[in-house]
């Protein structure tokens, strides 16, 4: 008996070290804008997303009411090839809306959104408007092409919700004729907010031919991109609130523009459309260092939530009775704390 009391003694005391030790494991997570210590402030940032995924895009043009047929190229083993089919807005099976933009991307299931189809000779323009809903600093943005890639297009972004709207990117074959633009002008120091045009979009990349993506980079080939805490200009360049994309001209009209003989062939009169599987945009919540999150206020407008004593949708500015030392972006030698 003893040695049965014994043994359900040494069992339970056991359980309950281990037991214990559980609430040993648990402890609160550490803060990124506070030390080890959760004393002493340090810069801090949101989450690196797909700012795009999931939000609504405006499109100036897409098929399918009222019903028609469209053709698009479509690379396949480093070949195009023209595929036709119907669009229909009322219609799941075959509706093209602009959703399938910033939903899931499947590369083995591409959902396409599609333009109205246009002949040589009509507006070619069409415009998408992608909205973010507060501040970010973007890293990139990226266009996945179903068929051919456009031959101009631009990318633009707007800091004031949509109000006003600066150039981003060029990209054109023709950069002086179509944006009047100098084709791959160098960046220094002096011009880092200056946008680029290039036709790199248009050039082989690899044996399969050019690739389905346009893929642009907001601080490659800027001379400060290493230093951005440092450079109020770049900061500014990289924010954005708003995407828009421009599709100016496609791929065939440059054909048919340069062989007349196109003009009398049914195959390049032929309905087309601009199409595009996925547009997505990589950045961080702008919270200027001084927050590790950007959470849903009262009224469901994102914001940051704001260390260090700051205050603002993006902690710009100090909270009340906090004013003794100016307001400063965090920094990883400073984090610029109100006090």
């Amino acid at each position: 008996v003893v040695v049965l009391v014994w043994a359900v003694w040494t069992v339970a005391f056991v359980s309950a070290g281990n037991y214990l030790k559980m609430f040993e494991t648990q402890h609160t997570p550490q803060d990124p804008c506070y030390d080890d210590m959760g004393h002493r402030p340090t810069k801090c940032v949101p989450d690196f997303i797909n700012a795009a995924f999931g939000r609504t895009v405006t499109a100036s043009s897409t098929c399918g009411d009222p019903p028609t047929r469209f053709c698009y190229d479509k690379q396949e083993k480093g070949d195009l090839k023209r595929q036709c089919h119907v669009c229909d807005a009322k219609d799941p099976g075959r509706s093209h809306p602009p959703s399938f933009l910033t939903d899931l991307n499947n590369p083995n299931n591409l959902t396409c959104w599609h333009s109205a189809p246009m002949l040589p000779g009509d507006n070619q323009n069409v415009t998408l408007t992608l909205s973010l809903g507060k501040k970010y600093e973007l890293t990139y943005v990226n266009l996945q092409f179903c068929g051919e890639k456009p031959d101009s297009l631009s990318i633009h972004k707007s800091m004031d919700y949509g109000v006003t709207w600066q150039p981003f990117q060029y990209y054109s074959s023709e950069c002086l004729s179509v944006f009047d633009r100098p084709r791959r002008l160098m960046i220094g120091k002096a011009n880092e907010q200056e946008p680029l045009c290039t036709d790199a979009h248009l050039q082989r990349q690899g044996p399969l031919g050019t690739s389905s993506r346009i893929a642009f980079s907001t601080l490659e080939g800027r001379p400060s991109a290493h230093v951005l805490d440092a450079s109020p200009v770049l900061q500014d360049w990289v924010t954005a609130t708003d995407i828009r994309v421009m599709l100016h001209r496609p791929r065939s009209a440059t054909i048919s523009e340069s062989d007349n003989s196109a003009l009398g062939d049914p195959y390049r009169r032929a309905p087309f459309t601009y199409s595009v599987a996925d547009l997505s945009v990589g950045g961080r919540c702008k919270c200027n260092g001084h927050a590790s999150r950007c959470v849903p206020g009262k009224n469901g407008v994102l914001a940051c939530q704001c260390a260090h004593n700051t205050a603002g949708r993006e902690c710009e500015k100090c909270k009340p009775f906090h004013f003794d030392r100016p307001w400063g972006r965090a920094t990883d030698r400073d984090a610029h704390p109100c006090v």
